[in-house]
Parts: structure tokens; C-alpha cells; sequence
């Protein structure tokens, strides 16, 4: 009996250990919108850098179309080639090393806050993810297309932060509807573009946005100075210009 007990004790341990290993070694498979990564994060990454941070920066260069090799997680030339392209493109210095803004650019949260030597780097992203349903997933995403599909992706994940900012404030609304639905708030609505369907690149910014990238660094506000009319908007304190988008506080 003690040793039909020993067998069975080892063997339920066995498959505790497999069960966990398969949880941490899950792919990413949705092409749709960017799932949280359990990468582990470093200081910088440059070529001859292996690992879960370089697969994941690889996996987000090839979902935008910057990178067309394996996402092996090995930090070769044409990942440094992938990440110079995508600096270019996005006004950061192409040097083919992924640090700080590469990071915060590309959405990858986690990696900015461990260089900034935050504990548990996670988990305000997931609080402030989870405290939204996929109808308002939905609709950020339909915002965000129908005000800004045009611009780069940069772009796009920042006129979602600026409505998510708006929710946090308290001189808006408190919910997505709300602060999208307020009367002459965003052109879109009032025009009818707002019942577009998003796109999946719409869909992926509003959930980057969702999952606490800022490139706005706070702002409530952002115009098109070609086309802004009212004279207030142009009172306000410029944070940041993103494609053809002011962003303002």
C-alpha cells in the first residue's frame, strides 16, 4: 500500500510539472489582437540577444509587417534590420538596438517598465485591461478606425489612449460609450463614420491601448491643425505630434 501511495504521489507531481510547463510554453496563435507574453525582460536587446523578449519583439515586427523571418527568438541581421526599418518609420533613432522608445513604440509595455525598475511590471496592464468588456474593445476599435485610419499604427494606439484618458478623468465621462457618445466630441459620431467596421489593425490598437500603452503620455485632447477650426483647441499645451495628430492636455 505505502508503495502503490509513493507511485501515485510522484506521478500527480510529474503531472504537475507537465501542466505548468505547457501553460508557459503556449504560442501565441490569434493573429487578431496581442495576448499578454510571459517573455522575460533584459535591459536592451541587440543582435546576438536570444529569448522570449527578442521572439516577442519579432512577433510584433512580423504582425506589422516589418519582419519576414522565423519568430525564433534569436536576435539575427534581419531582426536588426526589422527593427531599423521600424524605428525609421516611426521616428526614433534606426539603430537595429531595441531599447526604451523601440519598446514603448511597439507596445511592449513590460519591457519598458522593467528598464524602468518597476516591480511586477504586468499588473496594472491586466487590471486596466480586465476592467473592460469586448463591447468596449469594440467600440474603442471602431473609434479609433474612424478617426484615425489613416495614420500610422503609432497613431491610431494614441487616439485610443486619449479616450481611455478621458474615461480616467473626471471631467469626462466615466465609461468608453460615454466619452465617445458625448456631444460634439469627436467628428466621427457626428459624421456618421463611427458605424464603419473596424479593421484588425483598429482592433490591435485599441487593445494595445487597452493594455496601458500611452504614446500620448497622458493627453485628453488631440486635432488635426490642417483642418481644426476652433480656436480653443489650439490654446492647449502640445505633448506630442504622431502623424497628423496633435496631442494636447
Amino acid at each position: 500500500m505505502k508503495k502503490a501511495l509513493r507511485i501515485g504521489a510522484v506521478s500527480l507531481a510529474l503531472a504537475s510539472v507537465a501542466t505548468v510547463g505547457a501553460i508557459f510554453n503556449m504560442e501565441h496563435t490569434s493573429d487578431d489582437v496581442f495576448a499578454v507574453s510571459p517573455y522575460v525582460q533584459t535591459a536592451v536587446l541587440k543582435q546576438g540577444a536570444t529569448g522570449g523578449e527578442v521572439k516577442e519583439l519579432q512577433r510584433r515586427l512580423k504582425q506589422w509587417g516589418y519582419y519576414k523571418g522565423a519568430v525564433d527568438g534569436v536576435y539575427g541581421a534581419k531582426t536588426v534590420e526589422a527593427v531599423k526599418l521600424f524605428q525609421r518609420k516611426n521616428g526614433l533613432t534606426a539603430d537595429g538596438i531595441a531599447g526604451k522608445s523601440t519598446f514603448a513604440a511597439l507596445g511592449m509595455n513590460d519591457s519598458v517598465k522593467a528598464l524602468e525598475g518597476q516591480k511586477n511590471p504586468s499588473s496594472s496592464n491586466s487590471s486596466q485591461s480586465s476592467n473592460y468588456t469586448s463591447s468596449d474593445l469594440y467600440l474603442l476599435a471602431k473609434c479609433i478606425y474612424a478617426e484615425a485610419r489613416g495614420e500610422v499604427y503609432t497613431g491610431q494606439v494614441a487616439v485610443g489612449a486619449v479616450i481611455l484618458n478621458r474615461v480616467a478623468s473626471s471631467a469626462f465621462p466615466n465609461t468608453i460609450s460615454g466619452v465617445i457618445y458625448q456631444k460634439n466630441a469627436f467628428t466621427a459620431v457626428s459624421d456618421g463614420q463611427i458605424n464603419l467596421e473596424p479593421d484588425k489593425t483598429a482592433m490591435n490598437a485599441a487593445q494595445d491601448a487597452m493594455n496601458g500603452w500611452d504614446p500620448t503620455y497622458g493627453c485628453i485632447y488631440y486635432y488635426n491643425p490642417a483642418v481644426a477650426t476652433s480656436s480653443w483647441i489650439f490654446s492647449r499645451k502640445t505633448v506630442t505630434t504622431i502623424g497628423k495628430h496633435i496631442f494636447a492636455i
